[in-house]
């Protein structure tokens, strides 16, 4: 089976699915996914909490573009909860103090808030563990599946097609054009191939022929515990402020907890480990008085970043039609619909607005210098 498109986008999870979604209008795509489900690896294991202050100086210019989307989505959207508001909580013990007053000194709505405050919002905090503590007011969490749903519907709607259990096996350039063969028998022909498989990149990048730009897959693990007695709906997202924990609210009475691991990893199926599991529970209960009886429920996933952690969304120089959209780390959800947007006005050439001033610095071929 052949078929001919004007873009191949290779991984249909968020980062590929906004960048189908927003070419769709003038391009007819098609989006190849290794897997039997779209965004099974990274984003169906997001956190899914928008916070304007995580990541990298890029990263929190296309979180801030983005915040508009979550507030006020598109009617068909297909929840009506996309946003629903849920506060940050940053503990510093003695030792982390420092690394609070960098956070609010980076005036970006993280406030100091008094110890008294954080116990009425969160009453299993233990008192003598935390000296200070600060507040990001206006996080929210985000409903990942109707947003990744959302950008699968426009992109198919515009003519897109979506192949599901299609692994990449040959990229090749022929004449003007990229032949995509794939494990379910196909070959795609376009123009135009964009790399967004994630924690696979540089191993598209590799079969295409290409020099990998060095990315590195991070498993991040999480589980799920009972914090009965306590009602937890309500709680804010609570962490250290150096991020080496946090928990957040599941499903109305549960907890996730986890110790913000960054193990390297090759690129599979990741599994949580049950060291990390401890770890992260140990670190909660040194700050909640939170009695863990048993783990409901364990899993990881791989954060992908960037030598340097910032994005790489660019054109690669070494061969004509190829475009990176790599290294989103943790923060591919809550950028999605201005990254998307993004990826979309540089591909057709097109101003691409605020999110523009960010271009020299997610360039990915910054990592081919020399």
């Amino acid at each position: 089976m052949s078929d001919m498109f004007d873009v191949v986008v290779i991984g249909a999870g968020i980062a590929g699915a906004t960048v189908a979604a927003n070419l769709g209008a003038t391009h007819r795509v098609a989006l190849v996914e290794a897997e039997e489900q779209a965004g099974y690896h990274t984003t169906g294991r997001s956190a899914a909490i928008w916070i304007r202050n995580y990541g990298p100086p890029d990263v929190r210019v296309l979180t801030g573009l983005a915040r508009d989307f979550f507030l006020n989505p598109p009617a068909d959207i297909g929840t009506d909860h996309l946003a629903v508001g849920r506060k940050v909580i940053y503990l510093a013990p003695p030792e982390q103090t420092g690394a609070l007053d960098a956070l609010i000194g980076q005036k970006l709505g993280i406030e100091e808030i008094s110890l008294t405050e954080v116990q009425a919002m969160v009453p299993a905090l233990i008192a003598g563990y935390a000296v200070r503590a600060g507040v990001e007011s206006d996080s929210f969490d985000m409903d990942v599946a109707a947003l990744h749903q959302f950008y699968l519907r426009r992109a198919r709607q515009a003519g897109g097609a979506l192949f599901l259990r299609n692994r990449a096996g040959r990229i090749e350039r022929k004449g003007a054009v990229w032949e995509v063969e794939t494990s379910g028998g196909m070959v795609i022909s376009a123009p135009l191939v964009v790399n967004a498989a994630g924690a696979w990149g540089d191993e598209v990048a590799r079969i295409a022929g290409l020099a990998p730009l060095g990315l590195v897959p991070c498993r991040r693990t999480a589980a799920i515990i009972d914090p009965a007695p306590y009602q937890v709906e309500h709680w804010p997202m609570v962490q250290s402020a150096a991020h080496d924990w946090y928990v957040r609210t599941e499903a109305r009475t549960r907890l996730m907890v986890t110790p913000c691991d960054e193990t390297p990893m090759t690129p599979h199926d990741v599994q949580p480990d049950e060291l990390d599991v401890a770890i992260g529970i140990d670190r909660m209960q040194q700050a909640l008085d939170i009695q863990v009886r048993r783990v409901e429920h364990s899993w990881a996933g791989l954060r992908t970043f960037s030598p340097d952690r910032s994005l790489a969304f660019g054109w690669e120089k070494t061969v004509p039609g190829f475009f990176w959209c790599v290294g989103q780390g943790g923060y591919g959800i809550q950028t999605a619909p201005a990254a998307g947007a993004l990826v979309a006005a540089m591909i057709k050439g097109e101003d691409p607005g605020p999110a523009g001033a960010i271009i020299p610095a997610i360039d990915p071929m910054r990592f081919r210098a020399g």
